[in-house]
């Protein structure tokens, strides 16, 4: 059993970890195929993001499945639940509040007509190994 006080202690401080992130899941739209999402996403989309999202954000990259996964563990129709995720880091609530406060993104219309659902979770990263 921990102290008294220790999850006070465990809180974090600017300029340490734990960072706030933000883990988006994309499915892409029917009409995309796999590359054609990926060239959105990758090309397009992520510049707007980091141009709408500056100074606040402090790192953030994009995950895309690959087409012919074989590897043990795919799921068993065959079919992933999304086609990627994207990562954003920030290093404080109030530069995650700068961004994600605003009552409209001006990406949001992009982003829907390019995929068919999307999920967002907020993290707090705890780094275990550093490659």
């Amino acid at each position: 059993m921990s102290a008294p006080g220790a999850a006070a202690s465990m809180a974090p401080s600017r300029g340490s970890f734990p960072m706030i992130k933000v883990m988006w899941f994309l499915k892409r739209a029917e009409h995309l195929s796999l590359e054609e999402f990926r060239k959105w996403w990758v090309e397009g989309h992520a510049p707007d993001i980091v141009k709408h999202q500056s100074p606040h954000l402090k790192k953030y990259t994009i995950d895309v499945r690959v087409e012919n996964d074989t590897l043990p563990g795919m799921p068993a129709a065959g079919v992933a639940d999304w086609d990627g995720v994207a990562e954003q880091w920030f290093e404080t609530e109030a530069d995650f509040a700068a961004v994600y406060g605003k009552p409209a993104s001006p990406t949001r219309g992009d982003t829907l007509s390019h995929v068919s659902k999307f999920q967002r979770i907020v993290v707090r990263e705890y780094p275990i190994l550093k490659g």
